[in-house]
């Protein structure tokens, strides 16, 4: 008796849990894709990395910028922000507000080492006119950082070389960088059985090109709507995982598979070693 009472009150624990957690998932605003609004910019929409060091001093802090300012105050204002170092996720933040048109998000975060940094953030706005009609304004920025430690601990930064030894640096940091990528990414393309050929490969932190520049065999404006819903599913799925559940997670950037004949994208990434698979189908 006592054995199925201790079996019936872990099940209604794990009920409520369940139902918690996703009535606390229900009161997140989702973004969510609309046609874009032709007559609305962002005035700003930026990401910066940099760090502040001292001399002999082995540990710096990297500032984690993130900014956007549209033209106007929107109904709902939502930005993210997705911060890698040496592929691998360091942290991710994400802020939503109604009726505003800026959007700040800022973290200093304290590390040592020498570490290549990078960070792409989504900018997106959702405007509601009085006749009903609902649109959008999205866009994508990106910054990277090259951060070297010499023996003396003295810490050396750059976005963009500017020195033959900086040269050497920036292809060393990339080359690591990739080497430990393309070891996890060909794991989640081995696992799904998916043959590379079929596909178009993006990184998520390239992703940024696709501001200006359409997907091969796409116009702008089909290529600003696969983007917009790639963004929809990575919020919901990736994203929000991280931002709200208040616990470390391990995963690495997501890679990007676009289907050569024009039908669907694939989202392949880990959380917390599972491996993961988003599939869109193109509008």
């Amino acid at each position: 008796m006592k054995k199925y009472l201790v079996l019936s009150i872990i099940f209604i624990l794990s009920i409520t849990v369940a139902f918690l957690y996703q009535l606390k998932l229900d009161s997140i605003p989702s973004i969510s894709y609309f046609p874009l609004d032709e007559e609305t910019i962002f005035l700003e929409a930026e990401t910066n990395l940099e760090i502040n060091s001292k001399a002999n001093q082995k540990k710096y802090t990297l500032t984690w910028d993130s900014l956007s300012k549209s033209d106007k105050s929107m109904y709902l204002r939502q930005d993210v922000s997705l911060l890698f170092t040496n592929g691998k996720l360091l942290g991710a933040l994400s802020k939503w507000q109604e009726d505003e048109s800026t959007i700040n998000l800022s973290e200093s975060i304290h590390t040592q080492g020498t570490n290549y940094f990078q960070s792409i953030s989504y900018h997106h706005g959702e405007i509601h006119y009085p006749n009903g009609s609902i649109k959008s304004i999205q866009q994508m920025s990106y910054d990277e950082l090259y951060v070297i430690e010499n023996n003396s601990y003295d810490i050396h930064s750059f976005h963009k070389p500017k020195t033959n030894k900086d040269i050497l640096w920036e292809k060393g940091l990339r080359d690591k960088a990739s080497q430990t990528l393309l070891y996890r990414w060909n794991d989640l393309v081995n696992h799904y059985q998916i043959n590379k050929e079929d596909y178009m490969i993006v990184p998520l932190t390239a992703l940024n090109r696709y501001n200006k520049n359409s997907l091969p065999s796409f116009s702008q404006s089909q290529t600003d709507q696969i983007i917009g819903r790639l963004w929809e599913g990575l919020y919901k799925n990736y994203i929000v995982p991280i931002t709200y559940e208040k616990k470390h997670v391990s995963s690495y950037v997501p890679l990007i598979l676009f289907s050569k004949d024009k039908n669907h994208l694939l989202v392949l990434f880990e959380l917390n070693g599972k491996k993961e698979r988003l599939i869109q189908q193109y509008p």
